[in-house]
């Protein structure tokens, strides 16, 4: 099952160097933390945080594309998570049809920010995983608090929107 999901954060794992962008259901603790690339951290941050660039940016471009094609997006899915990789799908409308493309979620949670569509998560991720033995993973949430605790804002490294 499919639940409405939020950006609860945006974070750089200081031990990978990775950023990390944080989701949870809207009305639940519980995190989905995924590791993302620097150009979508940075685009996910900029549409975070209201900064826009001078020229259009990819996400940009790829919503311009969608809405001169005449398509809305409806709704971005994270849909499982297979061989350490997560997947997801983009939904567009066209005169009432509906699509499906298949995406990273780095990019389909930036294209949902882009153009105000919501993000679902499938239920199934915010559950708790554990490494074998009851060692906790890299995805147990409270390990993942603790580790995100300890960044420091200078881990994020400077920045330029010119």
């Amino acid at each position: 099952m499919m639940v409405k999901a939020k950006i609860d954060g945006l974070a750089l794992d200081v031990t990978s160097n990775s950023p990390v962008v944080i989701l949870s259901p809207e009305d639940s603790e519980k995190v989905l933390p995924i590791w993302i690339g620097h150009f979508e951290a940075w685009a996910i941050a900029m549409e975070l945080s209201g900064v826009t660039s001078k020229r259009p940016m990819t996400h940009d471009l790829l919503r311009q594309v969608i809405e001169a094609v005449g398509s809305t997006v409806e709704k971005v899915e994270i849909t499982e998570l297979r061989d350490q990789t997560f997947y997801a799908a983009i939904h567009l409308l066209r005169d009432g049809t509906a699509m499906q493309v298949d995406a990273r979620p780095s990019d389909s949670i930036a294209l949902a920010l882009k153009t105000k569509a919501p993000i679902f998560v499938n239920e199934e991720l915010f559950q708790e995983r554990k490494a074998g033995g009851g060692a906790k993973s890299e995805y147990d949430p409270e390990a993942l608090k603790e580790r995100l605790r300890k960044i420091k804002p200078e881990d994020f490294g400077q920045y330029s929107l010119d």
